[in-house]
């Protein structure tokens, strides 16, 4: 009886229908119905409830738009993301670069032993077939190409500077090699490779750059430069039979020295000179010097590469300790070449007679030149020697040290003058 009443019978759809049939429609009968049991019928697509078809393209299209300019954006996003990487990345190995070209000396002299240490049968076979004394001639040929004389004739107006740096250089810094010879250390080449470097010149380019970026007198370390190096192939030979061949014993004939450095330095120095004043090539090599430079440093460093190899049982059978020592005792001539030379100068007119404005600069300009010691003329002398005072490895290995030590020394104290002036003129003005 419930379900009947819940459930439509046949007889109710019958009745239904012949309502329809006779007229009647659904809806009257709804609205005779009470209001609560009426139905609403709702349209499956109303217009004020859902978007027709033209509006759901064009809604369609706006997605669309804003989901490419959400792609464009996240596109600029990583673009930009991307650029800045490259920027950090460019700026980076610029920085790399940078380091490499203001350190190119210490790096290739390092890393030429290094390698010779490490592969020795290459640096043997090119020491056999002489090739470390066409790399040093390669060197002075350079040299003479990119020495410009125009300013050493403005250094004659300081010339009791001059002829102090000159003394000082050639005659009072090798005296140093006298007490070095006294010292003990094994093996014994450690201290004569540091006798040896105190009785070569000035520096060829080193000196100069130093005395440049301290706004020193250029001119005046120019002049010292070129001329005791001209003047120490001459004397050069001397000093070192008096002082390091009698130091160590061994009879050094001054000579066949004197002869092979003339061959070595002085001829391809000449060489050098004469193609850049008489073919005229003076723009196309400055304008080239760095590069220059940089090949000078790199054939420079095929010397120590050779030698290491070469020497390779014995360097490896040295003590640390040995070397730290010999390390200790270069900075300490060093030291004992700057403190020399700093004190005559403070005393010493530059210009003769008085002191005048431009006696600091030329002060310095001594001070830096006279105390510092060139390699390349080490690498000759060595060479020319060949193992009569010791293997050339271990000769040369202490000479490399001292020549870094005194740069990075060097470079300190102008460093030191640069910020000393910084300071003058903040408290003046």
């Amino acid at each position: 009886m419930a379900s009947s009443l819940l459930l439509p019978t046949a007889s109710h759809i019958a009745a239904l229908s012949s309502l329809h049939i006779h007229g009647f429609s659904t809806s009257r009968i709804q609205q005779q119905q009470p209001r609560f049991l009426r139905t609403t019928r709702v349209p499956l697509f109303h217009n004020a409830a859902t978007p027709s078809f033209q509006e759901g393209r064009s809604n369609n299209a706006s997605s669309k738009a804003a989901a490419a300019r959400g792609g464009d954006d996240d596109d600029d996003d990583v673009d930009e993301a991307a650029a800045a990487a490259l920027k950090q990345l460019e700026s980076t190995s610029n920085s790399v670069l940078d380091f490499a070209a203001a350190n190119f000396l210490p790096i290739a002299l390092v890393t030429g032993v290094a390698i010779g240490l490490t592969f020795p049968q290459p640096g043997q076979l090119m020491q056999q077939w002489g090739v470390s004394k066409w790399t040093t001639s390669a060197i002075f040929v350079i040299s003479g190409l990119t020495l410009s004389t125009g300013d050493v004739a403005k250094a004659a107006k300081a010339w009791p500077a001059v002829l102090f740096g000159l003394v000082s250089i050639l005659f009072i810094t090798p005296l140093m090699a006298v007490p070095v010879l006294r010292l003990n250390l094994v093996p014994r080449e450690l201290v004569t490779g540091l006798a040896i470097f105190c009785c070569v010149p000035t520096t060829l380019t080193s000196g100069i750059s130093l005395t440049q970026l301290a706004g020193a007198n250029t001119a005046l370390a120019l002049a010292l430069t070129v001329t005791s190096n001209l003047l120490g192939i001459f004397t050069m030979p001397y000093m070192l039979s008096a002082l390091v061949g009698h130091g160590s014993g061994v009879s050094l004939p001054a000579g066949p020295l004197l002869k092979a450095l003339v061959e070595i330095l002085l001829i391809p120095l000449l060489i050098g000179k004469f193609i850049r004043e008489i073919f005229n090539v003076q723009d196309f090599v400055d304008k080239r010097k760095q590069k220059l430079s940089f090949l000078s440093i790199f054939l420079l460093s095929l010397v120590p590469w050779m030698q290491t190899s070469c020497s390779r049982t014995m360097l490896l059978q040295l003590e640390l300790t040995q070397l730290l020592a010999a390390i200790a005792i270069g900075i300490c001539i060093h030291a004992v070449f700057l403190a020399w030379n700093a004190i005559v100068m403070m005393y010493l007119p530059a210009y003769g007679g008085v002191m005048v404005d431009d006696q600091t600069s030329a002060a310095r300009a001594v001070i830096i030149v006279a105390s510092q010691k060139t390699f390349p003329v080490v690498v000759a002398v060595v060479s020319k020697l060949g193992g009569a005072i010791g293997e050339t490895g271990l000769l040369v290995l202490p000479c490399i040290t001292y020549h870094l030590t005194q740069i990075m020394l060097d470079s300190m104290l102008v460093n030191f003058w640069l910020n000393y002036s910084k300071a003058n003129k903040f408290s003046t003005s």
